[in-house]
């Protein structure tokens, strides 16, 4: 099989890279700049925004499957930044797909799509879209889920992965941001300490589009038009997690704490005040990240085992010793 994967040099984009190779599948990796992972793969690689819809279109020419990973991300506030790459961008996938003649479709999204800024416990796909979203990210995600779950036809099956909050060695983005944030002193727990999560350990993430793949071939009744959470199966405590992580690489437990209305206050002062003066960072918390470190998100991933078959091949146990082995590889000081 002939399979583009969008983000394909990413960390979750890398990942199913691999899987597919390893599999015996020609793989060709659309992203906006060249790695030396590419240099490594055995994999055609073309170089697009993806949000041109000519060169996406190109891309996916002679293509059976696209698996899109591509996405922006983060808690900054230029809603234009994450429309043109989550919405404009799967737009132009789908369209891509569309004039390609391409067969599946299966998109990353994120259980993000369903917040309704309070806890979610055992909740499953039934889980209707909230009336508003607490971030651009949430809310261009879940327009972006539409999209794809609303272009599944004869012509074009798709489906969506929801996974809750990826992880593991090579990661550039939620454990590097933990431990930055606590070597400067900016970390602080929110809330009673009690919330549990969901995480995912970014082989099982991957595994599931694979796995959507094969399903979408041999039970596409049951799968497509479908999305499916994917998590480890088991959550976590957030923040006993969280002092696991900064534990392995030498850094105290987090000690200062906010509660969760002082927080979300402040996350929409900085939210009022980033809108305003539109400084280059990104504000030290938001209304969103203020509720997702206090409240409960875990899900009910039943559908995706019955579905795609899907199960947790690397358990939190042993991800948690790859990562432990990864950060202790690296160069002090390294986030």
């Amino acid at each position: 099989m002939r399979v583009l994967v969008t983000g394909g040099t990413g960390f979750l984009g890398s990942h199913i890279v691999k899987r597919l190779l390893d599999r015996g599948d020609d793989v060709r990796i659309l992203a906006r700049h060249r790695t030396e992972f590419v240099e490594q793969m055995d994999t055609e690689f073309i170089m697009a925004d993806i949000c041109d819809v000519e060169k996406v279109a190109d891309a996916c020419r002679d293509v059976d499957a696209v698996i899109h990973t591509a996405a922006h991300e983060g808690v900054e506030l230029r809603y234009e930044t994450f429309l043109k790459t989550n919405v404009h961008g799967t737009k132009s996938v789908v369209e891509g797909c569309r004039r390609a003649g391409v067969r599946y479709l299966i998109a990353t999204s994120s259980p993000s799509v369903v917040d309704p800024g309070k806890s979610l416990e055992g909740a499953d796909e039934t889980c209707p879209y909230p009336k508003k979203s607490l971030s651009h990210y949430a809310k261009t995600k879940r327009i972006a889920e539409e999209i794809v779950l609303g272009a599944n036809s004869l012509s074009l099956l798709t489906c969506a992965i929801r996974p809750r909050l990826i992880w593991g060695p090579g990661d550039k983005q939620l454990i590097p941001r933990i431990i930055e944030k606590s070597r400067k002193g900016h970390l602080y727990q929110i809330g009673d300490g009690d919330n549990l999560l969901d995480i995912t350990y970014v082989e099982n993430a991957a595994d599931a589009h694979i796995l959507a793949l094969n399903a979408l071939q041999v039970n596409p009744v049951a799968v497509q038009g479908n999305a499916y959470f994917i998590s480890q199966g088991e959550p976590v405590n957030c923040w006993s997690w969280v002092n696991k992580i900064l534990n392995m690489v030498g850094i105290p437990s987090v000690k200062k704490k906010l509660s969760f209305k002082k927080a979300y206050c402040l996350g929409a002062f900085f939210e009022g005040f980033y809108t305003i003066f539109r400084p280059s960072s990104e504000p030290p918390i938001t209304r969103f990240l203020a509720t997702q470190l206090s409240q409960s998100y875990w899900f009910n991933i039943d559908k995706a085992r019955r579905d795609l078959k899907y199960w947790p091949k690397v358990s939190t146990e042993e991800g948690e010793q790859r990562l432990m082995l990864w950060l202790k590889s690296l160069p002090p000081f390294s986030f």
